[in-house]
């Protein structure tokens, strides 16, 4: 199978679903434009606070929002489930994206924006009640905390594991600082300024593949992971904190242009070069991997549809939003382009080897498979063979993949960490703490907890330690969320099944996937992991069953 005939499909079925079932949503079930023609004033500007609440361009909050959720979940999910084969990966991806994930981080944009920005959570105490906000909390609490964890761990070893990103990387930060300040003081559009910030990180990327950053003769060898995570944190609270003009939607704008650049070059380098599809269409029973039903669905979790996704859908995004017509292009359209990003790195998993005997070694088993680092790894590999094929050297290819991989986990780093300031904040307004309502506590709070989970296991990998658990939480929160919207819509008059429909069978998937891992944790004696999973069960199906009760009634 020609790999450019599977990116054609692909890319031809989001730009239709775009221009029909996103504007069919838009316009039929949410009524945006009616909503802009009333003048009705977005969170934006009736709380405007200069902080979090801040008006933002279109595209520049685009740029935010897409590479806030274009981590590396993206890249990781498909990369391990193409163990089952490319078409599983494929079909999911493309269906999962269109009808469920998009929809799902449109409707959670829009109900924010609808009810003052407010969390996912805060949403929910108005239809659900507040015992089940404070449960959405905790839900919540629990998947950004591993985020963070693992996000670190993961962008600390894409440094070690490729040097030459480290200097483009960080001066992507400096120079974000630098336009914010130019563009709060001058009034000047952002635009021009990024694109030369984005030329400027062409020329980074090539004196960093010349001069590549290897901390081992500074802090030893041994010191090196645990350095960069500990640097990731502190980044991560200080974005956090900062005004979202100054960091934040500066340097999403230019890691949006990155973005497009990445895909276009690897588009083009799919078409063009169009490797051979090594990998079998359908490997059924991998060795000691889980049944492909349901776990390729929770596998291919931010590539197809993610509850993470609606935190920040409601978190930071809806809290900039200039007008509502601009929720269809930022939450339907940056979840097709986060579907185009899973269909490349599933393409180059399945293209990056020589033959299928090659990939069938890479595949060997799921302990093979299952590998986070090694698996984005692949991909760059296998991305940067796309970029060659386009007669860019090697070496740079490799390098122009790591800085964007690393760009947008990044993003997702720092943004989980700020959301993670929301729900804490949120949690001290529901149990009347107080000190939790101040950012800087809830900041540290933020980074100090996911440095914990960090060390509890052997050189900062405590993280991992949960992970199993990561794809379940992540589809569990989105079904919740696509609950609420279906409760919401009902009580307003309008036509439910959009959303109920994947909420059933979200809910299906990871209920059984629970399950499936509930067992397999008292089988090895993990009984930690096996209370928190027994307790996800539990939550999901009390706020599942009191969601039905008020959707019936």
């Amino acid at each position: 199978m020609e790999s450019s005939i599977l990116f054609v499909i692909g890319l031809s079925v989001f730009v239709t679903a775009y221009f029909f079932y996103g504007e069919h949503l838009s316009k039929k079930l949410f009524n945006l434009f009616a909503l802009d023609e009333k003048n009705q004033k977005t969170p934006a500007y009736e709380f405007e606070d200069g902080v979090d609440y801040v008006p933002a361009n279109k595209n520049i909050l685009f740029g935010h929002h897409f590479s806030s959720i274009a981590g590396a979940a993206p890249i990781v999910g498909p990369a391990v489930a193409a163990i089952w084969g490319w078409l599983p990966a494929f079909l999911w991806i493309i269906f999962g994206v269109v009808f469920m994930g998009a929809a799902h981080d449109f409707g959670v944009l829009v109900l924010s924006m609808q009810n003052q920005g407010k969390s996912i959570a805060h949403v929910c105490e108005d239809y659900l009640g507040p015992r089940i906000k404070n449960l959405f909390l905790l839900v919540i609490f629990f998947l950004v905390w591993m985020v963070i964890a693992v996000f670190a761990l993961v962008i600390a070893n894409l440094f070690i594991s490729f040097p030459s990103s480290v200097i483009p990387v960080n001066f992507e930060i400096i120079i974000a600082i630098v336009i914010g300040l130019a563009a709060k003081n001058t009034k000047i559009s952002l635009t021009v300024p990024s694109v030369i910030a984005q030329m400027m990180l062409m020329l980074m990327i090539y004196i960093g593949t010349i001069y590549p950053v290897d901390l081992s003769g500074l802090v030893g060898e041994n010191n090196v992971l645990m350095t960069w995570m500990i640097f990731l944190l502190v980044y991560s609270f200080i974005a956090s904190i900062l005004p979202v003009w100054l960091l934040l939607q500066p340097r999403d704008y230019i890691n949006c242009h990155q973005l497009f650049l990445g895909l276009g070059l690897m588009s083009f380098g799919v078409i063009i070069v169009s490797p051979v599809v090594v990998a079998p269409a359908i490997n059924p029973n991998p060795e000691g991997a889980p049944p492909w039903f349901p776990f390729l669905f929770i596998t291919i979790a931010c590539g197809a549809i993610s509850g993470f996704h609606g935190l920040v859908s409601g978190g930071t995004t809806s809290k900039q939003v200039k007008e509502f017509k601009d929720a269809k292009p930022i939450g339907y359209g940056s979840m097709l382009g986060e579907g185009l990003l899973a269909l490349l790195a599933t393409l180059a998993v399945c293209t990056g080897f020589s033959d299928s005997t090659h990939w069938h070694d890479h595949y060997s088993s799921w302990s093979a498979a299952n590998g986070l680092t090694a698996k984005i790894n692949a991909f760059v590999l296998g991305a940067g063979g796309f970029l060659s094929g386009l007669g860019i050297p090697e070496n740079i290819s490799q390098t122009v993949i790591a800085v964007l991989i690393i760009s947008f986990a990044a993003t997702s780093l720092d943004t989980a960490c700020r959301i993670q300031r929301y729900i804490i904040s949120e949690l001290g307004e529901s149990f009347s703490i107080k000190p939790l309502k101040n950012r800087y506590v809830s900041g540290v709070i933020a980074v100090g907890t996911a440095f914990l989970l960090m060390i509890s296991g052997d050189k900062g990998k405590g993280g991992l330690s949960l992970w199993p658990l990561f794809g379940a939480t992540n589809q569990m929160l989105a079904c919740l969320s696509l609950m609420v919207i279906s409760v919401w819509l009902k009580r307003n008059g309008k036509n439910s099944v959009y959303f109920l429909f994947p909420a059933v069978i979200v809910l299906v998937v990871t209920s059984i996937a629970l399950v499936f891992n509930l067992i397999k944790f008292f089988e090895i004696g993990n009984y930690f992991l096996a209370l928190i999973t027994s307790t996800l069960l539990i939550i999901e199906f009390f706020i599942a069953g009191l969601s039905v009760k008020i959707f019936r009634s």
